[in-house]
């Protein structure tokens, strides 16, 4: 696929995930809920590397490797995450995620040395203002207590987990290391790490046998975990992750665009001018350089005449 049609995707699917989470909060504990959606889609990751005989065997040395991409990015991450909306709303939660492409560009620069453009730092800047805009009635009035710091506390670490499997992942990657089969491991260590956090805690392995709980799991092991994260990850190496990790501030877009139709959010003021500048961040962190270069002479040059 090109790099649109996977960024595309990745945003529209992830967009719509933070619906779904919800339904999954509840009767169930949240970290056997991840044990169920990263079981799951493990096992269809690994089917279709089966099917499509993709190589599924890998040395010692990058089974450690993919140890910590699947503890990091599917295991820590997503357990913290879950954790943290027990404490804050889900509008605190999205701007403390966003903040995953301001971190992967310092880790970027940390790990790989990568050189970043300008227009990334403008287009990041653009993006937050845009998602603190688009949330600031719900976020407004919140008295910062000791609950929500913890809450927003856990979403932070969750963030520097969730690029640390970034960085493995664009590693991985680097080493010839296929994605899907990759991939496919590393959910099944998430897992397994997740399954030992739960007995641990003593969570007792129930299901809810709703519509709303089985249907949301199937989304999530399917399209939020196996499709999104084989674009998501392909991306990474593509475009870089100071690129790729954009999608995060653009997924409430999307939500809010769902919520409209099924919650029958209304629309203001904030989420008009929210939604503008996340729009406009877009466009400029995934602009071809040479564009904005040409611009900003074209202007210049109007300005001297």
């Amino acid at each position: 696929m090109s790099n649109s049609i996977l960024y595309i995707i990745t945003v529209i699917i992830w967009g719509s995930t933070w619906i779904a989470i919800n339904y999954q909060l509840g009767e169930v504990a949240a970290e056997v809920s991840i044990v169920y959606r990263f079981g799951l889609a493990a096992l269809v990751m690994f089917a279709y590397c089966r099917f499509k005989k993709l190589p599924l065997s890998f040395s010692a040395k990058q089974h450690l490797q993919l140890l910590a991409f699947g503890l990091t990015l599917f295991g820590c991450n997503y357990y913290l995450l879950y954790n943290a909306q027990t404490y804050i709303n889900s509008a605190l939660t999205s701007i403390a995620f966003s903040t995953l492409m301001i971190v992967n560009i310092l880790n970027a620069r940390l790990w790989f040395k990568t050189r970043i453009p300008s227009q990334v730092y403008l287009g990041a800047a653009l993006g937050l203002v845009g998602i603190i805009t688009l949330f600031w009635p719900q976020i407004s009035n919140v008295e910062f207590a000791d609950n929500t710091l913890l809450g927003l506390g856990l979403c932070f670490i969750g963030v520097l987990f969730a690029s640390t499997g970034n960085m493995i992942s664009i590693k991985n990657q680097h080493n010839n290391m296929p994605v899907l089969p990759a991939t496919a491991w590393g959910m099944l260590y998430g897992c397994l790490f997740m399954l030992v956090v739960a007995l641990v805690q003593g969570q007792e392995f129930n299901f809810s046998y709703t519509l709303p709980y089985i249907s949301s799991l199937l989304y999530l092991s399917i399209f939020g975990s196996v499709i999104a994260f084989g674009c998501y990850l392909t991306l990474l190496a593509r475009i870089g992750a100071h690129k790729a990790s954009y999608t995060t501030i653009m997924f409430p877009a999307v939500a809010v665009v769902i919520s409209s139709v099924v919650e029958g959010f209304t629309w203001d003021n904030y989420t008009f001018i929210g939604l503008g500048l996340m729009l406009a961040g877009n466009l400029v962190v995934l602009a071809n350089p040479g564009i904005l270069k040409r611009f900003s002479f074209s202007r210049l040059k109007t300005r001297e005449v």
